[in-house]
């Protein structure tokens, strides 16, 4: 069985115990002795409902749900009554494939249950199993076989492939007996293989820096260089359930692992286990059962800097955690998130589902029949678009877990990766441009949520993923150093550009749209010529377009709050200068205006005409020629420190001498 899928849920314990020695094993998580204990007082008397009802708990807790819906059933039949049990009793009926029963049991256990958890799990059940049949109704192209070269009466899952190498997790071999399930515990194994041809005779145990003969290992994954390596370790057996799971990062140096050492994303106390890399390396996801989630186990996701350490732990959400359980995330050369979940609609326990995003949104699908079995299916990993591996308990196989191998002949099946490259750059003395590294780059979607984050090096490239009939924004902030730069921020779509897949002949086509981000030095004095913001002939008034424009300007104030400007408005020549002075004052102050209403503090901007002082296209003869000399530029007049009212002579400000020079 699982081990890292031994989740405990609390639940009503009778003070009034047949045998408290049982209850003990019980409490300490030794579900397998719970079994054995009570199977003894079940022998006298079938019917004892507290005995059903801890073996049928035990049987849950330790994933083998089949086998809790007898003991459920006979110990409601004699009289057991808690918040919990039939709903845990339908979950079983699910599991043996008895949709309509579980669906009946759950609609009478919402007809009384009044606890919000249970009544959102059981609405959220009663709904997944009202939609079978349309996830029956969906055609696809899959065929699977048991990889019976790795499989052995023991349990095989979580398989991995690595440069040549089949890695996977197993309770066979002599480690000592895990008290949670009578099995011996699990250690991580690899064998060599051609896809999913294996060679049964290299399988081996890996190092034993990572392999104990008395703790659960296994779940792992490695960065795309192969060379770290993190996996779970836990479940010894000395504490209950899941405050002992945490996951572990090894390093392979001179082809030998490293001692391995707890990662700092880790919640004390809690269950974190089946990690797996993005095809980057940037990210982490994980499994947890922390506080703060959706459901009993959640998906969460963490950065990785430059030195290895993991930062910023965030929830996948709703669109993928349920009420109840995600976990085996696997992260595709597509982008594409598989996981294996009970708590979206499925056949049995676990079911694997796939993650794509698509316009935005994140859209989740079960994957079907045969992948999935009103048994447990989990742990996918391909090792090529159209192929790989993954594990199931159902009926069949070799023992416990099996490790199977599939294929999707989908003869339309055609992937399209979308990509943005992009250099970071600034403006040299010389006004050219060049390289500038150590930019913090980030791909947010069109609602300012992030997507993704990188720090560009030496050469200054980044590198994102981009997905179809999306608008996005970059933002570059670069940080430290004398020189300081404006935070940068600029839009990039991949709305109407995406490839007409009927045109394809490969399997997998890669797609490159090319960027350049420039982020301007932050210097005092330093002017930026607004484009497009123009006013119509005499009239101060901000027109529509102009908006967009100051909006563009309201973005940068937000992004950079630390300066304080100067905004000028300049008119054409077809006025006398008084006149368009006053004119000029009159726009700039609307333009200040319209900035302060969006909510930018009124301190930081400083309104300023120049009349017709500074022509651009001097003796201008057509409209054109005069609506360019009417526009409106901005100047950095301090960083760092806020212009507050009182302190601003206005007078001296607008001194003659200083007017338009």
């Amino acid at each position: 069985m699982r081990k890292f899928l031994i989740i405990a849920i609390t639940v009503f314990v009778s003070a009034c115990s047949v045998n408290k020695k049982a209850n003990k094993e019980f409490s300490l998580g030794r579900f397998q002795n719970t079994i054995d204990m009570y199977s003894k007082v079940l022998e006298k008397n079938p019917d004892d409902p507290e005995a059903n009802f801890f073996v049928a708990e035990s049987y849950r807790q330790s994933n083998r749900m089949f086998e809790a819906a007898p003991f459920y059933e006979r110990a409601m039949l004699n009289g057991m009554e808690n918040d919990s049990i039939q709903l845990f009793y339908a979950f079983a009926l699910k599991s043996r494939g008895q949709y309509e029963q579980a669906r009946g049991e759950l609609n009478e256990y919402l007809k009384k249950v009044t606890d919000e958890t249970f009544v959102a799990r059981a609405n959220e059940e009663f709904d997944n199993l009202n939609n079978l049949d349309e996830i029956r109704a969906k055609k696809n192209y899959f065929k699977v076989k048991n990889l019976s070269a790795v499989n052995s009466p023991s349990a095989e899952y979580a398989p991995v492939y690595n440069d040549g190498e089949l890695y996977f997790t197993s309770s066979r071999g002599d480690s000592k007996i895990y008290l949670a399930t009578g099995t011996p515990f699990t250690n991580i194994y690899k064998a060599q293989t051609k896809g999913a041809r294996v060679d049964s005779t290299s399988i081996k145990s890996i190092s034993e820096l990572i392999n104990n003969t008395n703790i659960n290992e296994g779940s792992l994954t490695f960065s795309p260089d192969g060379k770290t390596m993190v996996f779970a370790r836990g479940n010894s057996g000395k504490r209950k359930g899941t405050a002992d799971v945490n996951l572990f990062m090894s390093v392979l140096r001179n082809g030998e692992w490293l001692e391995p050492r707890m990662l700092n994303i880790n919640n004390p106390g809690y269950w974190d286990s089946s990690p797996a890399f993005s095809r980057d390396g940037r990210t982490l996801y994980f499994a947890s059962n922390r506080p703060g989630g959706y459901g009993g186990v959640d998906l969460y996701s963490a950065k990785r800097n430059a030195r290895g350490r993991f930062f910023n732990v965030k929830n996948l959400g709703p669109e993928v955690n349920t009420t109840g359980n995600e976990m085996f995330p696997y992260i595709s050369d597509d982008g594409q998130m598989y996981f294996s979940s009970d708590g979206h609609p499925g056949f049995g326990g676990l079911d694997l589902f796939v993650a794509r995003r698509s316009n935005g949104m994140i859209e989740v699908e079960n994957l079907g029949e045969p992948i999935n079995s009103n048994a447990d299916d989990f742990g996918m990993f391909l090792f090529k678009a159209d192929r790989g591996f993954f594990t199931s308990n159902r009926d069949g196989g070799e023992g416990d877990d099996d490790i199977y191998t599939f294929v999707n002949e989908d003869p339309n099946l055609k992937i399209v990766n979308y990509y943005l490259e992009g250099v970071t750059m600034t403006y040299n003395d010389k006004d050219e441009l060049e390289i500038l590294p150590g930019v913090e780059v980030q791909l947010l979607d069109y609602e300012g949520n992030q997507i993704d984050e990188t720090t560009t090096e030496d050469d200054g490239k980044f590198l994102f993923r981009v997905y179809e009939h999306e608008h996005y924004n970059l933002v570059g902030t670069k940080k430290g150093g004398k020189q300081k730069y404006l935070i940068t921020r600029q839009p990039f779509t991949t709305v109407g550009r995406s490839v007409d897949r009927e045109t394809l002949t490969e399997l997998v086509t890669d797609v490159k749209f090319d960027t350049l981000m420039v982020l301007e030095k932050l210097e005092i004095d330093k002017i930026f010529v607004m484009e497009n913001i123009y006013y119509d002939l005499d009239r101060y008034e901000i027109r529509d377009d102009a908006a967009l424009e100051l909006d563009k300007l309201v973005t940068i104030l937000r992004d950079n709050p630390e300066i304080k400007i100067e905004l000028s408005s300049h008119t054409d020549d077809r006025q006398t200068d008084q006149y368009n002075l006053k004119l000029s004052e009159r726009r700039a102050q609307s333009a200040v205006d319209y900035i302060v209403s969006q909510g930018i503090n009124k301190t930081r901007l400083v309104a300023r005409g120049y009349g017709e002082s500074k022509l651009i296209i001097p003796n201008a003869t057509t409209e054109e020629q005069h609506q360019v000399n009417r526009r409106t530029e901005f100047k950095i007049l301090d960083i760092g420190r806020t212009i507050n009212a009182e302190d601003f002579d206005e007078d001296a400000y607008f001194d003659e001498d200083d007017s338009g020079n």
